[in-house]
């Protein structure tokens, strides 16, 4: 199995380098002029791990991990659109602007897009992680889907990398899930930025 992971962002690359760390094949779909002076996109270099574009990332990819900014997405939705979807599995990382009107990430890159398999993890880290979480605190992440088959994929793969699985239902509660990230966001700005606030679920 090939991961794609889609976008310049520190949760692009700490995800890929967990995933290489557990033996996955992984190659990185970045945009066109994209250059980095932060050591870990250095370091992926020095190991000649495949930087490619989007659309040749995600040709070459099983499952595709969009963690790039919101400004990159209307070019990774082209780029969906002109490669073969079948049976490839979409997971949108990322999150909206906080706010109702505007709606969620991935309601936009579904309209945007011919209709590939989607479901939503890992938005509840942020594009800034591991900054976000500088100890790995953070051990859960929530997802949100349809479909019995890459439910349980998806599932396996978070479980892969340390984190436990959160089953949300189906994809139209990836909103909410946007909503969770934002709530903590509003929470550390309450705090006036002294650290990030993050949510656990508990059963009682």
């Amino acid at each position: 199995m090939t991961l794609a992971i889609l976008g310049g962002s520190n949760l692009a690359t700490a995800l890929g380098n967990k995933y290489i760390g557990r033996g996955m094949d992984v190659v990185f779909g970045l945009r066109d002029g994209f250059s980095s002076r932060q050591v870990a996109w250095k370091m992926l270099k020095m190991q000649n791990h495949n930087m490619l574009g989007f659309q040749d990332a995600i040709e070459k990819a099983d499952v595709v991990f969009i963690c790039c900014e919101n400004e990159v997405l209307p070019s990774v939705c082209q780029a969906i659109n002109q490669v073969d979807t079948t049976n490839k599995l979409f997971v949108d990382c990322t999150n909206g602007q906080s706010d109702p009107e505007l709606g969620c990430n991935t309601t936009y890159i579904q309209t945007l897009t011919n209709n590939p398999i989607f479901f939503k993890a890992f938005n509840n880290l942020g594009l800034d992680y591991p900054k976000s979480d500088p100890l790995e605190l953070v051990k859960e992440t929530y997802f949100c889907g349809d479909g019995i088959e890459h439910r349980l994929q998806l599932k396996r793969l978070i479980e892969l990398i340390g984190f436990k699985a959160i089953d949300a239902g189906k994809l139209k509660n990836a909103c909410l899930l946007e909503a969770v990230y934002h709530l903590r966001r509003e929470i550390s700005h309450v705090k006036n930025g002294h650290g990030d606030y993050h949510f656990k679920l508990m059963s009682v």
